[in-house]
């Protein structure tokens, strides 16, 4: 048992955001499998130590399916997890709910793209303004300059301002060394519809106060207009995994209580 939140043990999926890895979770991992749960840190295509090029990525299916989508088909039909996402790992969480609904228990927004659909309101509703630094981002043109951009990364330099300002350095550090350009034109395809049964997994929101690169106000526009059953609050910036990973981990045990 957790005895932090009177829990059985769990299996938690986390799922990262764009440009970051598995590793990023290192800490939230450690204190959930000291608390006797079962955790599973995947990389999505391109991401971590896969090798993929991110500017031959042009569809979410590709970005998406083989870590995730092969992960959850192979799930025991007896068995169910925790999704647990952040930033653009979020879609990747909607998309899991569509298609496995009934191997979910609960998934948990972090700061994330909490998107119904993926319509075009959707999109602009999730999608983060950081215009008011100027250009912040190198983007690659892999199928040539007159099409959209196929991969992003943060500048470095904009790095800890947007992503990390309350993190600790060695963290930021880690991340400079980590951090991988992420295929941005798969991302801008993800859809999501037909999962009949999508509506009944519990969904918790995590909101990130400090966030200055997916800003509240952002992140409650996507609330909205998808209401989770549960929004938790959380004195952070945009990587709570780092900043403050033991309140990240007990607002995450205190949702994943809610779905018993």
């Amino acid at each position: 048992m957790d005895e932090q939140a009177g829990l059985p043990n769990l299996h938690f999926v986390l799922v990262h955001g764009v440009c970051h890895g598995a590793w990023c979770w290192y800490k939230i991992r450690c204190l959930m499998e000291k608390s006797g749960h079962k955790v599973t840190c995947l990389d999505l295509k391109s991401a971590g130590i896969d090798q993929s090029n991110p500017n031959t990525i042009l569809t979410f299916d590709e970005y998406n399916a083989p870590p995730l989508t092969r992960f959850l088909s192979n799930l025991p039909d007896n068995e169910k997890v925790i999704l647990v996402g952040h930033g653009a790992g979020g879609l990747s969480l909607t998309d899991a709910i569509h298609r496995f609904a009934r191997k979910i228990r609960m998934a948990i927004y972090v700061a994330a793209n909490m998107l119904k659909h993926g319509s075009d309101q959707d999109i602009k509703d999730g999608d983060p303004d950081v215009s008011e630094y100027g250009e912040v981002a190198d983007l690659e043109y892999g199928m040539g300059l007159d099409q959209p951009p196929t991969s992003i990364i943060i500048n470095e330099e904009f790095q800890k301002r947007l992503l990390y300002h309350m993190s600790p350095k060695e963290d930021t550090i880690l991340a400079s060394m980590l951090l991988r350009p992420g295929p941005v034109r798969a991302l801008k395809g993800a859809r999501f519809e037909g999962g009949k049964d999508a509506d009944s997994v519990p969904r918790i929101y995590i909101k990130t106060l400090h966030d200055q690169m997916l800003k509240p106000m952002k992140q409650e526009q996507m609330i909205k207009r998808w209401q989770p059953c549960q929004v938790l609050v959380l004195e952070s910036d945009h990587s709570p995994f780092f900043s403050t990973p033991s309140l990240l981990l007990d607002l995450i045990s205190k949702g994943a209580a809610a779905s018993f």
